[in-house]
């Protein structure tokens, strides 16, 4: 799968489709029970399964090669992997087998993390941009013994600053934002370009009910919060201190995750897509996130 030019002169990865899945809780779910719900996922018709990694949870190459071999079609995206967790020949090399093993399949999204998780791992978080970059620098440089892949699967940066977002559109395929807003998507189009990829992820709460949407979506948010690098984001994307306080306003809360009926939540994601995105990962936050997701699959896979 490479990077085609089609109408309008945007750069994208046409197998992902408009809409795909970031698995979120589900990829938590005992092996048996992820992979019935990859299958179904898969036959629901949404494009693409993203998945993330922590110190505490799957690896995520191991893990992509279980989603990859337990589904048919569905593009498999790394939602994030991190650039402290292995050296830049184990990934180069991860993704090559990957990408020779399902061609077409298999996308890979590198992230710098965050200070306190890189802690756990035992590596300082210094110089995180630089650190990209240099990462960068070393897959290019590794040469791959084993059968190469048709093509190389793409490459993408898990990017929110405007200088992280201008590397991606320099070095990489494009870039997978997570927790933005649709005018972030066309902040990050105007950086990236007609010709990157760019596949914001978007936080959902099917439910009609304002205070439960609005506690679950708390909840979800309660993880990041803390975290300085998505802070920094939401600072300069207009929302102000008073937001995150107190698991966060309700104006952060709707602005980062939407609830509401089928029709509410296929208009956020249709936002993100008029704001310049090719692709949006849509994650059920709350209860039974894939009963949420088999409920939206007619309005997503028709936008």
């Amino acid at each position: 799968m490479t990077a085609k030019r089609i109408a309008g002169g945007a750069s994208r990865l046409t197998e992902l489709g408009r809409v795909g899945v970031w698995l979120g809780s589900l990829s938590l779910a005992p092996a048996v029970e992820e992979r019935a719900a990859a299958q179904e996922l898969e036959s629901l018709g949404y494009g693409a399964l993203w998945l993330g990694e922590s110190h505490a949870n799957r690896e995520i190459f191991a893990h992509s090669a279980t989603l990859l071999g337990w589904t048919e079609r569905i593009v498999v995206a790394t939602g994030i992997a991190s650039i402290w967790a292995r050296d830049a020949s184990a990934t180069a090399n991860g993704t090559s087998a990957l990408a020779e093993a399902f061609p077409g399949r298999f996308v890979l999204t590198l992230g710098v993390s965050h200070a306190a998780i890189v802690s756990r791992r035992g590596h300082s978080y210094e110089r995180p941009f630089t650190a990209m970059r240099e990462y960068l620098d070393a897959m290019d440089g590794v040469r791959y013994g084993a059968p190469p892949p048709p093509e190389p699967a793409p490459r993408l940066i898990a990017a929110l600053a405007p200088r992280m977002l201008r590397l991606a559109a320099e070095r990489t395929d494009g870039a997978h934002p997570y927790l933005v807003t649709p005018e972030h998507t066309a902040e990050a189009r105007e950086i990236l370009g007609p010709s990157r990829l760019l596949a914001p992820e978007q936080g959902v709460v099917l439910a009609g009910d304002a205070e439960t949407a609005r506690r679950l979506a708390r909840e979800h948010l309660s993880i990041y919060l803390p975290l300085e690098n998505y802070t920094r984001t939401w600072l300069r994307l207009g929302f102000g201190e008073a937001d995150l306080e107190d698991g966060g306003s309700d104006r952060l809360v709707d602005g980062l995750v939407a609830w509401g009926d089928e029709d509410a939540i296929a208009e956020c994601v249709q936002a993100h897509l008029d704001a310049g995105a090719d692709h949006v990962a849509v994650q059920a936050v709350g209860p039974d996130p894939l009963g949420q997701l088999r409920r939206l699959a007619p309005v997503l896979t028709a936008l």
